[in-house]
């Protein structure tokens, strides 16, 4: 989050330096092009040093979810939640059947993701009334656990060294192979104590390796704030889902 935040920072600066090599500003005490210049390159210095900036590993004390079993030592994660007013049963049920259009915005920030190129069908191309779960692990994603109506998790190979790509498999998340990258997404249902229920996602991203996560690291700073949205947007999309099958 902090290195996304500098990252971010200086991506602004410089793009305002940019606009002052356009028209500089002397309200701003930047009346030449070439001090609008100095402001792009502390920009663009800015953005490297947060996507260079060194990634700390997080361990788990005790596992207490099957995320944990599956990738209990990262280096890049991120969480949220959300609180239904519907049974876990649900709520299980809508994590599973929820689908890319029922997501605000998903296939807009995928496809900037993508840059724009298509790709064969998987969860960053997601297409047709297959729910996003089930493109995920027919494409390039491996179902870790299914423990209904509690937690869902799935995995899949970021990077790996040159020359190999493993096909995502659960066996390699419990014993990770040198200059391996893997990313693991849960869905955890909770019961809220007055018949509804707390929902989180969590992502977690283990680099086996030094020159991976060096690698990762800039690549997950550039693409958080989007990869946040997803994921909010995922949730509420569960939550509309779950709360339309209570009022059928």
């Amino acid at each position: 989050m902090r290195g996304a935040a500098v990252v971010y920072a200086g991506l602004l600066t410089a793009a305002i330096g940019v606009v002052l090599l356009i028209r500089p500003a002397r309200s701003l005490g930047i009346s030449t092009r070439r001090g609008a210049g100095v402001v792009v390159a502390v920009g663009v210095l800015l953005a490297a040093a947060g996507a260079s900036l060194p990634a700390r590993e997080t361990r788990v004390s005790a596992a207490e979810s099957r995320l944990d079993r599956f990738v209990p030592v990262w280096q890049f994660q991120e969480r949220h939640e959300i609180r239904i007013a519907a049974p876990p049963e649900r709520v299980f049920e809508a994590i599973r059947r929820v689908r890319a259009d029922e997501i605000f915005l998903f296939r807009t920030l995928t496809w900037i993701r993508r840059g724009g190129r298509s790709r064969a069908p998987g969860i960053l191309d997601a297409a047709g009334r297959e729910s996003l779960i089930d493109v995920a692990i027919h494409s390039t994603f491996v179902l870790l656990a299914d423990d209904s109506p509690r937690e869902l998790v799935v995995g899949t190979v970021i990077a790996a060294p040159a020359g190999t790509r493993p096909k995502p498999a659960a066996e390699l998340f419990l014993a990770p192979p040198s200059g391996l990258t893997l990313a693991a997404m849960n869905f955890l249902v909770r019961p809220d104590g007055d018949r509804g229920s707390i929902l989180t996602t969590e992502t977690r991203v283990f680099a086996n390796g030094a020159r991976g996560r060096r690698r990762f690291a800039a690549y997950w700073r550039v693409i958080y704030p989007g990869s946040a949205l997803i994921r909010r947007m995922w949730l509420r999309a569960i939550r509309a889902r779950a709360m339309e099958a209570g009022s059928a």
